[in-house]
């Protein structure tokens, strides 16, 4: 398969776009296939032709009022944790699906392919790093700050996959913002952790 200059620009294009939104699905699953959906039936981005499917009016409709319910329904107590279980295996999907959807000058099983690591991946990680997050939030603060935690998430999957559709590159750029501040608050947390276990005996 020979690519032309500008096909290969737009391929690297599109997976720089999907791989950010693919970090947006680890937030929040359906709200960035909304948005992916509303911008292709806009025709901001093109959709491969196996993919057609996602721009549709039902799934627009069904992409609704899942994102509503997912939104409500992590303001929950307890409720969020039992979702993030089912979160993480859903998110992994939509982050392939929102990658290989926007592979379009590539053979189908390459999009499949650099969706399921890129976009799997992504989803994947961030979805973990918010389990563990929350997971910090009940320890530190019985809960009473998941609700604090969820504002976060569903902003964050807002503007990330809003920018992944309009602009690819500076989505990519607040995704390492945002992975970096997670993953220090959780290096962080576990050092906090070592060392209370590392005074323990010292008390004693």
């Amino acid at each position: 398969m020979n690519l032309t200059t500008a096909e290969v620009f737009s391929i690297v294009l599109a997976v720089i776009g999907g791989v950010a939104l693919a970090a947006a699905c680890g937030l929040r699953i359906f709200l960035p296939m909304l948005i992916l959906s509303i911008a292709s039936k806009a025709s901001v981005v093109t959709l491969g032709d196996q993919f057609g499917w996602i721009s549709s009016t039902p799934a627009l409709v069904s992409f609704s009022v899942a994102s509503v319910l997912e939104v409500v329904a992590f303001y929950w107590p307890w409720l969020d944790h039992v979702l993030d279980v089912i979160a993480l295996p859903c998110s992994i999907t939509a982050g392939t699906l929102a990658v290989a959807s926007q592979v379009t000058h590539a053979d189908p099983w390459v999009s499949w392919i650099v969706g399921i690591v890129a976009g799997g991946g992504v989803a994947g990680l961030v979805q973990t790093g918010t389990i563990l997050l929350r997971g910090l939030s009940l320890a530190t603060t019985g809960g009473f700050a998941n609700p604090v935690v969820a504002t976060i998430e569903n902003g964050g999957a807002l503007l990330v996959a809003a920018l992944a559709v309009l602009v690819p590159i500076l989505a990519l750029l607040l995704l390492g913002v945002v992975l970096f501040v997670l993953f220090y608050a959780l290096r962080k947390r576990r050092q906090a952790k070592r060392a209370r276990m590392i005074a323990m005996p010292a008390a004693a």
